[in-house]
């Protein structure tokens, strides 16, 4: 409750009676523990309810003050008056505490606080502490912090006051609170960014000269600060939903930029914690944006190739982005009911066959890799990022084909049915390669006879043995001369 038995209109009108009856220096002085009152009675609900406009029109005067004093202290700042400056920044910090608390789950002071015009001076404050040079202190890093803060509460279900808080904050206050030393201020800014983004807001950034520059500190941080889960939500939530930004991102940065985003969308992908309702169109990545890293794909694929050198770097940062790729269209398509956009794209299939041939041949032209081995002779590449690599393509080529007939016909006048049943075997290179081998093959003759009749003529030539097909659950049958691929299930 309010302290010590006076309510918030009282505590209110003695603020208001101190600030009104002096206009020195001495003002902090004068009102900060007045204030420090309020500041705790605005903690309970009750309080906070009782508050009025009139409240928050006595919190715009003492800002405006404060901002002017602000704007003295720094053309003088030179002159070494630091005490002035400490004074100053307590009672702003404290004024920032006080507004911050009284806009906790209230709709009402939020509205009166935007009404009064608390935003514009709040942010101009923060600006100008931003540009203070020479100067650290816990009192400053306090009235950052608590003035982020506030923002973050006054926007939290208020589509008005984040309407008002974007327009002042965009770009500038939240580059510069962004790019902060103090990881804290770096934090409540994302929380202020992220409360206020919207689909049309996030857009806006693809519209202004430093909104591209503000998306990917955003995205930087998330690598420099993996624990901060108010970027990683920025980019997951917002940035993910407009793939025109996340494309416009990826292809002006380097190649490091772009193994951060992708790794960004991994984790979005792989959270096991995200729900889909049944029958909603809504996907974790949107459709265009998959477009576009497909097409990344095949613009790029062969670059994993270099590993097959004898001087190749294993982080070789080209070849890494292909991995990437490769490991997120995996994932999407494995969603049948959410990806069959992908399966539209003739040239990724074709891509993905190519790239497997290639990668079969350049393993058997020399040891690498992309060479299958059973022996774990090659075991400083046992941890090598390629591992596992064909597994995926054949698992990507299953994937892109289920249910699709086009894409299974394209597969095989491709050739690429023989190349994944030559990869049915153990390979230490590619854990897994003889399941989703199997897992691909079945899908490419599951009604398909042209498919089962090729995998026949295999058999008979001796190129498919039965041992290989038996592991794939498959038999081949002869009826009036014609040979036929069954699943073992249904001969029996």
């Amino acid at each position: 409750m309010a302290a010590p038995n006076q309510s918030v209109p009282s505590l209110a009108a003695g603020i208001n009676q101190l600030f009104t009856g002096n206009r020195g220096e001495e003002l902090p002085a004068v009102v900060m523990t007045p204030i420090q009152n309020l500041t705790r009675a605005f903690r309970e609900q009750q309080n906070r309810e009782e508050a009025t406009q009139s409240v928050f029109e006595i919190f715009a005067d003492i800002l405006a003050r404060q901002l002017a004093a602000i704007e003295v202290i720094n053309e003088n700042f030179e002159s070494g008056k630091n005490e002035q400056y400490e004074t100053c920044l307590q009672l702003t910090a404290e004024c920032f505490r006080c507004l911050r608390n009284a806009c906790i789950q209230c709709v009402k002071n939020q509205s009166h606080i935007r009404t009064v015009g608390l935003i514009d001076p709040t942010i101009q404050i923060l600006q100008f502490l931003h540009q203070l040079r020479g100067f650290q202190s816990d009192t400053l890093s306090a009235a950052f912090q608590c003035g982020l803060q506030f923002l973050g509460n006054l926007a939290v279900g208020n589509e008005e006051t984040k309407d008002v808080i974007w327009k002042n904050a965009f770009p500038d206050l939240f580059l510069n609170c962004l790019n902060h030393l103090d990881k804290k201020t770096v934090t409540y800014c994302c929380m202020v960014l992220f409360t206020c983004l919207s689909i049309e807001r996030t857009a806006d950034l693809l519209n202004h000269t430093k909104g591209i520059k503000l998306a990917e500190t955003v995205v930087k941080i998330c690598k420099k600060e993996p624990q901060l889960d108010w970027a990683f939500l920025i980019v997951t939530e917002q940035f993910l939903k407009c793939p025109d930004l996340v494309s416009a991102i990826y292809t002006k940065w380097n190649n490091q930029g772009r193994i951060i985003i992708l790794e960004l969308i991994s984790a979005k992908l792989s959270d096991k914690n995200l729900e889909i309702p049944a029958g909603s169109d809504d996907l974790p990545v949107p459709v265009r944006l998959m477009q576009f890293l497909a097409a990344c794909f095949v613009e790029k694929c062969m670059a994993v190739l270099k590993y097959a050198s004898d001087t190749s770097d294993a982080e070789d940062e080209d070849a890494l982005i292909v991995i990437k790729l490769l490991d997120i269209l995996c994932e999407t398509t494995s969603n049948h009911e959410k990806f069959s956009y992908l399966q539209n794209s003739p040239a990724l299939v074709e891509t993905t066959v190519k790239l497997l041939y290639e990668t079969r041949l350049v393993g058997r032209q020399s040891k690498n890799i992309f060479t299958a081995s059973q022996s774990l002779s090659f075991t400083n590449q046992i941890t090598h990022p390629a591992v596992g690599f064909k597994a995926h393509l054949i698992h990507l080529i299953g994937n892109l084909c289920y249910n699709n007939k086009e894409n299974k016909d394209k597969v095989r006048v491709l050739g690429g049915i023989p190349l994944i049943l030559d990869n049915c075997s153990i390979d230490d290179h590619n854990p897994f390669v003889s399941q989703w081998a199997v897992f691909t093959i079945r899908v490419l003759t599951e009604q398909n006879t042209e498919n089962q009749e090729m995998i026949t003529q295999m058999e008979r030539q001796g190129v498919a043995d039965t041992a290989m097909l038996d592991s794939m659950g498959l038999r081949v049958e002869e009826r009036n001369g014609k040979l036929y691929v069954k699943s073992q299930e249904k001969c029996e």
